[in-house]
């Protein structure tokens, strides 16, 4: 059922916009005239006019023309923009038809103006916290194939790739493949998906074609922004259809290359379209498409992450390890002891093993014993089912489509109500617990908003629908068990053709070593060297008789047992294992915003606040019910108050923030933040900051009910532990257990996280030329939510009820890291800068085998040259190189014993990118030629994802 308080709000903003329509009618003026580059007198197309203050705003056309019309009174101010040009100001007194502009060519640094830090526009350089920014002209200027790729080249951010579409965004360690630790917003919604809990990339987002800017915070930001802006915030914002009118559109083709896969070189195609026109300079409206397809990135890993059988993960393989694991390898973590079975039947009098073994003995006059023909026969041996590669069970089709449109309404000159959907439709492969097909998934996001410089309030629903996607660990042991069940046939018949061989073998050397003259004591020594010399054989022929008739990738058999699988509801049912997961959860919010600089003038006061809602529906099938058997709906509000003042002769800014989020499963949050920006010499600043952060487990945290082959997945809710009676009786930790002494778990109270940050920075523009910018910071992060896994014994002591459920650690988790960047602005439009950035988990020997899963190299840099106008050629080219240093990954995909002894190391790497680009200024187009990691070093990015090659790619744009 849809959240009533979100319809009726709704039901407001669509009256007040249609009320709006016929209010506010005003003479419109005409303001016309052309514009041309300084230094070769040629008119300018593409050119920003915009009303300095205002929302109106036009574009040049190809003869460098502009004509803008606006309802303002005069005095006005005209700003002109344009990518690579110093921007120019014109104020008028009266309307006028022939204005002429020139535009001087220049590289202008630490100019960019930024809403993100403080909710309001001020300088980057003033900003009060550390803020990167990514604009149209950066991104032209990056070699990097999409906008969301060139993230991973600002300063202390660093990404994770699953695929060529689904990419995590971190900062400051903890980095994650489903990072619910980053806030992101697209146009101010949040567009992590409701019932997976993370940004899904950039499938559902603003097409590059219509995106303005990025801003991006590193660290703490919920005192203004709330829950899990924990890590950093992404905020895309799009443009607007009154300032950037017309047809735009792009084709973007390549290849990626990737020399370790049996396909080399695949390709990607990429095309977009955006339309937007004003009327009146009252309404206005945009309609985005886009469309990528691609033969994704494969994973490929195949080493041993099982360590079982005395295995490294560097010599373990299938041929020599029967307990093999691989880590790209699916099906195969299915595993059972060969002798802790055997044995447990030979406890049984009646059964057939314990009758051979008997009978065995009997023949060798009872010299020996069942249990010692047992314990030289079979050895203490874990054995796993034969997997299946990745390739074979997950959709590497990748697609995506987007579609995006608004429309647009101007009350008053200051003063803008609009309508804006987004749908975004597609199929890639995602890395969790599992390696997730996220196949034909679609979301859909959808606003109404009425906005000044003053004030918004905004309605918006996010709404999830994971379509046919599956997890492919999940699948590939759903074809064996759907083959042959591994409890009642496959591991009886490996195990009994093994324990026949072997068994027999014994009896037949220590009978003949008896016969020879030889004692029991060398006989049985002369049994276990044969048996040690032919467990080869045997394990070859017990996996020979389990394997026949096996299903092979390719044909109908297996391809009519993996489409059963893939259709049936994980956990799926007595007829079989089930790998789809089904989720169809919701998002509403409501928001407001209110700047009180018009009415109280002796500080700069904001005030905000939301309400959320989530509806959980998963049909059932990944959440718990109520106690009528529905599925929870979850709510949230939270309010905020900022107050920023000048002092000193405005040198000194002030800025304090607190904000207030209740959650109904928790307690409520507050989240203070402090900062002071000191300006001197004009263009150097100093800042101090406080901040402090908080993420509510995420939804699946809350009330995951699931069963899977693995393990129960719980959520760390109270009423949870309660309805499996985890609170009552013996509940032991998995370590203890193992360990053969089992120790109680007691829990404590599940919170939310927590972190306070300090940070100290410094940012400055010298001589119009050199931009430095560097900041230290220190992080506590109190209540960090983990993984613990429990057993609680059954009847039946060799099938125990194994349950993972996420808990709070109880000691503070502590990190620190610094970051310098540095831009040069060269002669003749040359630049050259770089960045380095540090980050350290500071108290890991104290943290025990609580995995804080930090998953962050200590040093990464990049350094770049470029030129964004050769000589006034319309020519540009950049060329950067990016390193970071090899570090330690931790998730719930890494093997047990591997996360355990902090073995899945991500080799330190280096990649250099290019790209060069021509405009061509008359047809308004732009042709440009990168490539990414073109010297086609071989890179995995986190445990477990593919590992990405060159790519490469050139792409025509119009109207850029």
């Amino acid at each position: 059922m849809k959240n009533k308080l979100f319809k009726r709000g709704l039901g407001v903003v669509l009256f007040l916009l249609c009320a709006c329509s016929i209010t506010f009618a005003q003479t419109n003026v005409t303001l016309s005239g052309a514009i041309r580059d300084k230094s070769s007198g040629n008119a300018m197309a593409g050119v920003t006019v915009a009303i300095k203050g205002g929302r109106a705003g036009t574009v040049s056309n190809n003869n460098g023309s502009f004509q803008l019309k606006t309802v303002q009174t005069f005095p006005l101010t005209l700003v002109f923009s344009y990518v690579g040009y110093k921007t120019e100001e014109r104020t008028l007194s009266s309307a006028s038809t022939d204005l002429q502009i020139e535009l001087t060519p220049t590289e202008v640094l630490g100019q960019e103006v930024v809403v993100a830090a403080s909710r309001i526009q001020e300088s980057i350089l003033q900003s009060p916290v550390s803020i990167e920014k990514l604009d149209s002209r950066a991104l032209k200027a990056s070699p990097a194939p999409s906008f969301y790729d060139a993230l991973g080249n600002l300063k202390g951010v660093e990404m994770s790739a699953q695929s060529l579409t689904f990419k995590s965004v971190n900062t400051r360690g903890f980095n994650s493949n489903g990072n619910t630790r980053v806030l992101q917003l697209n146009d101010g919604m949040d567009n992590q998906a409701p019932g997976l809990n993370f940004s899904v990339g950039n499938m559902v987002g603003i097409p590059e074609l219509d995106l303005d800017n990025v801003e991006l915070l590193p660290g703490a930001a919920s005192a203004l922004y709330g829950p899990n802006a924990l890590n950093g915030i992404v905020l895309m914002n799009s443009k607007n259809p009154f300032q950037y009118q017309g047809l735009s559109a792009q084709v973007k083709t390549g290849i990626l290359n990737d020399n370790g896969r049996t396909t080399a070189t695949t390709g990607f195609y990429d095309v977009s379209v955006r339309y937007a026109q004003a009327f009146n300079n009252r309404f206005a409206f945009k309609l985005n498409i886009g469309y990528l397809q691609a033969k994704d990135w494969q994973a490929y890993d195949h080493r041993d992450q099982s360590l079982a059988n005395g295995h490294t993960l560097a010599d373990g393989t299938r041929a020599n390890n029967e307990g093999y694991n691989g880590v790209n390898i699916y099906g195969d973590e299915n595993s059972a002891n060969i002798y802790s079975s055997l044995a447990l039947q030979a406890a049984n009098p009646a059964s057939a093993l314990s009758q051979q073994l008997q009978a065995v003995a009997a023949k060798l006059n009872n010299l020996v014993t069942p249990a010692q023909i047992l314990g030289a026969a079979i050895p203490n041996m874990d054995v796993t089912r034969t997997g299946y590669n990745e390739a074979d069970v997950v959709d590497y089709n990748t697609k995506n489509l987007k579609l995006n449109g608004a429309l647009h309404y101007k009350i008053k000159e200051d003063l803008e109500a609009l309508i804006q959907g987004s749908y975004g439709y597609g199929t890639t492969v995602y890395t969790g617990a599992d390696r997730y097909s996220l196949r034909n998934f679609n979301m859909g996001q959808y606003k109404a908003e009425i906005k000044s410089p003053d004030f918004y309030v905004r309605l918006y629903t996010t709404q999830e629908r994971s379509g046919d996607s599956y997890a492919g660990g999940t699948l590939a042991a759903g074809i064996n068990e759907a083959w042959k069940p591994s409890r009642t046939q496959w591991f009886p018949e490996y195990f009994s053709t093994y324990a026949g061989l072997a068994i027999l073998d014994f009896a037949n050397t220590y009978g003949a070593a008896l016969q020879s003259g030889k004692t029991p004591d060398e006989a049985m020594a002369a049994a276990k060297a044969k048996l040690d010399a032919s467990r080869g054989g045997y394990t070859s022929a017990a996996r020979a008789k389990a394997e026949t008739g096996r299903l092979l990738p390719g044909t109908p058999e297996f391809d009519a047992a993996a489409e059963k699988v893939k259709n049936k509801a994980i956990p799926g049912d007595a007829s079989g294992v089930g790998a789809k997961f089904t989720d169809k959860t919701n998002l509403y919010q409501a928001e407001f915003m209110y700047n009180f600089h018009k009415l109280i003038h002796f500080a700069e006061i904001l005030v905000g606040g939301n309400y959320r809602r989530y509806a959980l529906n998963s049909e059932k099938t990944l959440f718990a019910v109520d106690d009528n058997g529905n599925e929870f709906r979850i709510n949230e509000y939270g309010g905020y108050l900022q107050v920023m003042k000048k002092v000193a002769d405005e040198h000194l800014k002030l800025t304090g923030s607190i904000r207030y989020d209740k959650n109904m499963n928790f307690k409520g949050q507050f989240s203070p933040r402090l900062s002071a920006v000191y300006t001197f010499l004009n263009t150097h600043n100093i800042r101090i900051s406080y901040q402090t952060g908080f993420r509510i487990p995420h939804n699946q945290d809350q009330y995951i009910d699931l069963v899977t082959p693995q393990a129960h997945l719980l959520g760390g809710l109270p009423f949870l532990r309660e309805r499996y009676g985890l609170n009552n009786g013996p509940v032991y930790t998995l370590q203890s257990y193992l360990a053969g002494h089992p120790e109680q778990y007691t829990f404590r109270e599940f919170l939310p996280e927590r972190i306070q940050a300090y940070e100290i920075g410094y940012k400055a523009l010298i001589a119009q030329r050199l931009l430095i910018d560097a900041y230290i910071y220190k992080n506590d992060f109190k209540n960090m939510n983990g993984t613990q896994v429990l057993v609680k014994p059954t009847a039946d002591p060799s099938n125990p009820d194994i349950y993972s459920i996420p808990v709070s650690a109880t000691e503070t988790v502590k990190s620190w890291g610094w970051a310098l960047g540095v831009d040069y602005s060269l002669p003749a439009n040359f630049t050259a800068g770089g960045n380095i950035s540090y980050n350290e988990l500071s108290n890991a020997s104290s943290l025990g085998s609580f995995l804080a899963m930090y998953n962050t190299p200590k040093v990464r840099y990049s350094l770049n040259f470029g030129n964004r106008n050769i000589a006034n050629s319309n020519f540009a080219f950049n060329i950067l190189w990016k390193w970071q240093q090899s570090f330690i990954w931790q998730s719930s995909f890494v093997g047990p014993k591997v996360n355990a002894l902090a073995l899945s190391e991500i080799p330190a790497f280096g990649t250099l990118d290019a790209m060069v680009s021509k405009f061509f200024p008359k047809a308004k187009t732009t042709v440009k030629l990168g490539g990414v990691n073109i010297l086609n070093k071989k890179v995995i990015q986190s445990w477990g994802n593919p590992t990405m090659g060159s790519q490469w790619y050139i792409s025509l744009g119009y109207n850029l």
